[in-house]
């Protein structure tokens, strides 16, 4: 089981004040009060509000409560020999003070932790799909779809440290309109290589990459796809470009988001729903259970049971289904594989298309918190000032490839999480390749390196001394060293929890810094043997927490820079 320090310190504020808090006939609020850092470092190490909330149900002064939490803790053995001193401030906050031996302490726990440190073990792990990316086979992913591969590995990784069982997805859309229209592109691009004077659709894919997939076809099978030209193309030469286009752009994607450190589980096609009647038996299913109504001959679907603003066309009057129908049959096929909880990320121009899903999910399941959807926005490519335009369908854009190739995969990855997926970012591409403290990365890195090169000359040094014990006194940089390395598996928590993973990205940055601050003012190789072996043992710890927080967002964490 993994170690956390703070949570070690709630559960033994819990069992000192289990009497108190029944007394007062408030047992509830061992779960609802906070344990954080204060503001000022003379407050003390942690700050604690119950006495204020406990104050408002009981009608009493919440300093007088504070004493009476304070008066438990210093009669209980287990948790006052963690402190040197409690304070009451201001309106009733419980100042605490841990003595310079749990500090130590608490940092040699953590280290013995291993890799292990930080890593949750919840009661009941949840078995999630994830499902992100997803992009149309009509061309290559670009940075729209990078910033949606990297979140969405970054998350499945930290769910996974948190010690949930994840399944990864790439959804194929490759049926319907789209598709025709990219077969039909490349057909024409094909036969015009070949010295045939085709028509390209009006509608058509634009730009070099038709052309480059076409010439990839050319190469591979010649010109014998002419003859199905009389002048345009045939039904089922449209047929073969579509799948053979639509496969050969799957390896391309396969192959660069293997590059961007990301993998899927599975790829699962959308023409399989078709394939396997599973759209039909997903209307079947609904048709049954009377959540559907057929209307001057289309099939609807009654969302507005479900709080969707109208019912949704499911079957057109012609028969053919719309993408709702394929959406809901994919939706079904992911509740009879048995998850607990199914995560969709989807792109900023699905905003509208949620309540109708959500709708559809609920009439599918009637569970409708099993369903998680989360909306990315949009990223912008900033190169010398000026803003990169994305279309696929005009062919100009910044593919994933470009992206990484001019950036790096590690800085593209960094920067691509570290804000909010719900905040539009701007990428700027010059900041990506500063080699400098104003590029996060970089500085999160080199801080990483540096520890690197420090165990490098210690061992040269003075060997690998085992890690100090008997520490009588912590520094207030050491101090501080400690507790934001302590406050890593709350990190990670969090960063699951709210679905974040620039949580770890802002992390790493402040470790990075706290460790800088605490080399320039505590030398590590020349002090004295005891000290030098608790201090090695602190920058082996950060380094470890830096490589680790670099890890869970797809970031490398080089030994040299």
């Amino acid at each position: 089981m993994s170690w956390d320090y703070l949570e070690t310190i709630r559960h033994l504020l819990n069992a000192a004040w289990d009497q108190r808090l029944a007394e007062w006939d408030l047992p509830q609020l061992a779960a609802r009060f906070t344990l954080e850092r204060p503001a000022a470092k003379d407050h003390g190490d942690l700050a604690i509000n119950l006495a204020m909330i406990a104050a408002g149900k009981l009608k009493r002064n919440p300093r007088e409560l504070a004493a009476e939490l304070a008066a438990d803790l210093k009669t209980d053995p287990a948790i006052s020999e963690q402190l040197s001193k409690i304070e009451i401030a201001g309106p009733g906050f419980l100042n605490l003070f841990l003595s310079d031996q749990a500090i130590a302490g608490a940092a040699e726990a953590a280290r013995s932790a291993g890799r292990q440190f930080g890593a949750g073990y919840p009661q009941a792990p949840q078995k999630i799909l994830l499902e992100f990316v997803s992009a149309n086979p009509t061309g290559p992913l670009h940075a729209g779809h990078a910033r949606y591969a990297a979140y969405g590995d970054s998350l499945n990784r930290i769910l996974q440290f948190a010690g949930h069982l994840v399944t990864t997805e790439f959804y194929i859309n490759d049926f319907g309109s789209q598709m025709d229209i990219f077969g039909r592109s490349l057909a024409a691009r094909y036969a015009q290589q070949l010295g045939r004077d085709v028509r390209f659709p009006e509608d058509g894919y634009q730009g070099e990459y038709p052309a480059h997939i076409a010439k990839r076809i050319i190469d591979e099978v010649g010109d014998i796809h002419l003859a199905g030209f009389n002048p345009e193309p045939a039904p089922d030469t449209v047929e073969f470009f579509k799948n053979r286009g639509r496969d050969l752009v799957l390896d391309e994607m396969r192959e660069n988001l293997g590059i961007f450190g990301v993998e899927f589980d599975n790829w699962f096609s959308e023409k399989s729903l078709f394939a396997d009647n599973k759209v039909k038996g997903a209307m079947a299913a609904l048709e049954s259970a009377g959540e559907v109504e057929t209307r001057e001959g289309a099939l609807w679907l009654l969302t507005t049971r479900y709080g969707d603003d109208k019912d949704r066309v499911l079957i057109r009057s012609n028969g053919e289904p719309t993408y709702f129908a394929s959406d809901i049959a994919y939706h079904r096929d992911k509740l009879e594989r048995g998850f607990d909880r199914l995560i969709n990320i989807w792109g900023a121009d699905h905003h509208g298309y949620v309540p109708r899903m959500k709708a559809a999910f609920e009439a599918l399941s009637h569970d409708p918190g099993r369903l998680e959807i989360i909306i990315g926005q949009l990223v912008n490519i900033m190169e010398m000032g000026e803003r990169r335009q994305m279309s696929k369908r005009a062919g100009t854009m910044v593919t994933l490839g470009e992206l990484f190739d001019s950036i790096g995969v590690d800085a593209a990855r960094f920067f691509l999480v570290d804000r909010s997926h719900d905040s539009t970012l701007d990428l700027d591409i010059e900041k990506a390749k500063l080699k400098s403290e104003e590029n996060p990365v970089y500085y999160v890195q080199y801080a990483h390196a540096r520890i690197c090169s420090i165990m490098r000359k210690a061992e040269a040094e003075i060997g690998a001394p085992e890690p100090g014990s008997g520490i009588e006194s912590v520094v207030p940089q050491e101090r501080e060293l400690i507790f934001k390395i302590l406050a890593f598996p709350d990190a990670v928590r969090s960063a699951a929890d709210s679905r974040e993973p620039h949580r770890l990205t802002s992390y790493s940055r402040e470790l990075a810094a706290t460790f800088h601050v605490f080399y320039h003012n505590c030398p590590v190789i020349k002090a004295e043997p005891p000290l030098a072996a608790f201090r090695l043992g602190l920058c082996r710890l950060t380094r470890d927490v830096i490589a680790r927080s670099l890890e869970l967002v797809g970031v490398s964490a080089p030994e040299t820079m």
